[in-house]
Parts: structure tokens; C-alpha cells; sequence
């Protein structure tokens, strides 16, 4: 229009927002040529913080006293958060009967902490082996102490950080409630049957069960009646789908909300075979992962003890 002059269109300042769906403060990339074309998600722990960051998507008040509130104690936080608080993720492998819990303590922790996990859950034996291969994982939690032991020994894994945190049981289960009596072990003296367990070689609770059949001086009448699983799992699943009309299995597995076949069981006397004292140690190359330590910690914690316990474990 004549005898104006025309305005310049100012380019849009790019500031930080929060992603209102998941806590996340949002960085924009500082440059076209960045390698990544999407913005940069840092996920605060939760809690006060997490709300403040997802406040800055509402639009401020008429006032701006409450938006400039918002703005300094973000300032003041984010100046005295240390990193080490923010979320984080782990990766934890875990031995295959204690997947189930794992399941409950894995919601309680994330709710808890704001930090994610990811699980890989297999026999102690294979799991040990792919560590010692390289495997990305961060916490292992096995059914023996051994294998921590040796991570420790071979300087893949922490020595301060190794801990029992469940103690496990062994029972005899049949999914025919009139299978086995009181007295347990008549029903493995007798009848014809198939015996599930797992791999000795592999698993710690196969170790067990071939403790207990030595112990009742079954092993040679029972050798051809045995079918091995690679773990516990296996071998609990071969009783359920009746490949298998016995087997000596982790009690956890009989008590889980899964295991809706009821049946009987005899749980196995702890004089018959070693303690199954099962150890969690924080692995080397998560020395300076906080969310692996926190879980950790966690697993010591009353709440955490309880749900290991309510799955049929025991406690130190």
C-alpha cells in the first residue's frame, strides 16, 4: 500500500515444549544438516517435574504470573536435577522362573521410577553364556550363584552389587488332582509315568531335581522315565500340555496366576537338594546406568520383597 512501508515477516523463535502424551521435554534440532530429523525427547523421572514440563502446552493465563511461575522453578530444577535422576532404561535378563514375577515387579518399578525395562528371560546357563558373548544386557538375575559368581570373577560384572533376592523351592506336580499323595515321594516309586525336569547342565532348578532323585535313590530306576526341557519353563510346560504326567518343577510355577490347571503337588523337603539361593548382580557395562542400579535397589525394598514372596519364593 503506498506510503506505508511493508512489514518483514520475522522467523518463528523455536523454543523447548512438552509433549503433553508422554512427559517428554521436546528440544528442536538446532540445524537442517543434523543427522536426525526429529526433535529430541529427554523424558523427565515423573512426578512434580513431569507435570510442570507437560504444563508449558496449555496456554499461559491472561496474567502470565502463573506461565512465569512455571518458567523459574523449571529453571530452578533443571539447574539442580543431577542427570543421574532423569529416566533411563535397562535391559535385565532374567532366569526363566522367575519370568512371572518379573512381570509384577517390572510395572511396579516403571510406575515407581519413571525408568523403563526391557526383559530377556532364558535358563541361567544360556543367559551366562551370552553375556560372556557379548550380549547388551545391564542386570542379570539368575536362579544360582554361580554364574554371578563367575561374571564376577571375569570381570563382567560388579562384585559389590551381587545380592540374593529370592530363595527358590522345588515341588512335584501332576495336573491330576489325586496323582500324587501326601507322602510325595510314593509317586515317583511307583506307577508308570514320564518325569519332566530341567537340564541339569542348564538350569539350577535341574540341578535340583537330580539332587532330589539321588537323594531317594531313584536315579537309575527312573533314567529312561526322565524328558528334559532347556529350563524350568519347559519343563513345567510339559506337564500342562500332558507330554508329561510328572515333574519336578519351581513351586513359583504351580502358584502363578497363569497356572490354572490346579492338580497336586508335594513341595519337595529342603533337606533333599542344596539351597536354591538365586543372585542379581548389576553387569559392567552398566556401571554408570542409574536405571539399573535403581532396579536393583528396588528389589531390596519391603513392596518388592512381598511380591517375591506372594510367588511362591523365599526371603533371606
Amino acid at each position: 500500500m503506498a506510503g506505508h512501508s511493508q512489514r518483514r515477516e520475522r522467523p518463528a523463535r523455536r523454543f523447548s515444549t512438552a509433549d503433553p502424551a508422554s512427559g517428554s521435554l521436546v528440544l528442536p534440532r538446532a540445524r537442517a544438516s543434523d543427522r536426525s530429523t526429529g526433535p529430541i525427547h529427554l523424558r523427565p523421572p515423573g512426578g512434580l517435574l513431569r507435570n510442570l514440563l507437560c504444563s508449558f502446552s496449555r496456554p499461559p493465563s491472561n496474567t502470565q504470573v502463573n506461565h512465569g511461575l512455571r518458567i523459574t522453578t523449571l529453571s530452578i530444577i533443571l539447574v539442580f536435577l543431577p542427570w543421574s535422576s532423569w529416566a533411563g532404561t535397562a535391559v535385565v535378563a532374567v532366569a526363566t522362573n522367575f519370568a512371572a514375577a518379573m512381570v509384577e515387579l517390572q510395572k511396579e518399578f516403571q510406575a515407581a521410577s519413571g525408568h523403563e525395562l526391557t526383559i530377556v528371560h532364558g535358563s541361567t546357563g544360556k543367559l551366562y553364556a551370552q553375556i560372556r558373548s557379548g550380549a547388551p544386557f545391564d542386570v542379570l538375575l539368575a536362579a544360582d550363584q554361580q554364574r554371578p559368581q563367575r561374571l564376577v570373577a571375569e570381570g563382567l560384572a560388579l562384585a559389590d552389587t551381587r545380592f540374593t533376592y529370592a530363595l527358590g523351592h522345588l515341588s512335584l506336580w501332576s495336573t491330576d488332582p489325586n496323582r500324587i499323595p501326601a507322602a510325595g515321594a510314593a509317586a515317583l516309586a511307583q506307577g508308570d509315568f514320564r518325569l519332566a525336569m530341567a537340564n541339569p547342565a542348564l538350569a539350577p532348578y535341574g540341578a535340583a531335581a537330580e539332587e532330589v532323585l539321588q537323594a531317594l535313590g531313584l536315579t537309575e530306576t527312573l533314567r529312561d522315565r526322565i524328558v528334559l526341557g532347556e529350563n524350568v519353563g519347559q519343563a513345567h510346560a510339559m506337564v500342562a500340555t500332558g507330554n508329561a504326567e510328572l515333574g519336578l518343577v519351581a513351586r513359583s510355577y504351580i502358584m502363578s496366576d497363569n497356572n490354572r490347571l490346579g492338580g497336586s503337588r508335594w513341595d519337595v523337603p529342603a533337606d533333599l537338594y542344596k539351597p536354591i539361593r538365586q543372585d542379581a548382580v548389576l553387569l559392567k557395562r552398566a556401571l554408570n546406568n542409574p536405571a539399573a542400579r535403581d532396579f536393583l535397589t528396588f528389589l531390596k525394598n519391603p513392596r518388592a520383597r512381598a511380591t517375591i514372596a506372594a510367588r511362591g519364593y523365599g526371603l533371606d
